[in-house]
């Protein structure tokens, strides 16, 4: 019993040796910025349990409902980027192929509904909430959504910088 404890207390100590003389990779690890998008699509009645009603844009709040189920999520991006535009800001999210299927079946079959996105950013995603309704005017082939967030700058590059770092946690995880 004795030899035991003595090979735990020998490991112990050679684990706090290891920790104090390279420093503890645990606590010198940068705190990455993690990410999450839903992109539900309106729909045309109310479900109960498959449907809820949103407020989007948080000056002059509009409802819309939306089937519970999104149609894709942070799984599905390969790449989201801070755009420019006259007078403002936008987001540009790439999907997968995957991704970019579901977004051509949901936008071919509901012209004049919305897609509501909700995002959701910071290093433990506690903060999100719905950020945009984009009315869908055509069928979106590419796999490219773009739309502009109720959200600050600031808020908006912590999303994209978040979207960016998850896709690529996700996209390493399925290489393996």
């Amino acid at each position: 019993m004795n030899f035991y404890v003595r090979r735990f207390n020998l490991y112990l100590l050679l684990v706090l040796v290891a920790m104090s003389a390279g420093g503890c990779a645990w606590t010198k690890k940068k705190i990455e910025k993690v990410g999450a998008i839903r992109i539900h699509i309106e729909a045309p009645v109310q479900v109960t349990g498959k449907t809820e009603t949103i407020k989007v844009l948080r000056s002059q709040p509009v409802e819309i409902m939306v089937e519970e189920d999104p149609v894709v999520t942070e799984r599905n991006i390969i790449a989201a980027t801070l755009l420019e535009t006259p007078g403002g800001f936008g987001v540009r999210v790439k999907f997968d192929e995957t991704g970019s299927w579901m977004i051509e079946q949901a936008t071919a079959g509901n012209p004049g509904k919305h897609l509501a996105v909700y995002g959701q950013w910071g290093e433990t995603i506690s903060e999100g909430r719905w950020l945009a309704a984009p009315v869908i005017t055509h069928r979106i082939a590419d796999g490219v959504i773009t739309f502009t967030p109720d959200a600050t700058r600031e808020e908006a590059m912590k999303l994209v910088e978040g979207l960016n770092h998850t896709a690529k946690l996700l996209n390493s995880k399925t290489d393996e």
